[in-house]
């Protein structure tokens, strides 16, 4: 399935938020900051790629049930859906 960005705008989102965290925790490692501190910020980084994950699978599978609304057949099937939704769980 073709990803397309005006469909995973909130993803995008959190991907790019997600992205200065992660060079946030760098520096933090680099500049030998608190070890609580870089975890916690580590951690933030790990729930939004996560979260992500989950807007783009969400957002698959609405495109999918759309194809098939309108009866078309959907680039993806609810099992390979499926797969990718348990590989982030």
């Amino acid at each position: 399935m073709q990803m397309k960005p005006e469909l995973l705008g909130d993803a995008l989102t959190r991907l790019k938020r997600a992205q200065g965290q992660l060079a946030s925790v760098i520096e933090s490692i680099e500049d030998g900051d608190d070890c609580a501190a870089v975890l916690t910020q580590l951690a933030a980084v790990s729930r939004a790629l996560d979260r992500a994950g989950f807007k783009i699978v969400a957002s698959g599978m609405r495109y999918c049930q759309q194809a098939r609304d309108d009866g078309e057949e959907p680039p993806m099937t609810e099992q390979e859906l499926e797969r990718l939704f348990l590989a982030l769980a």
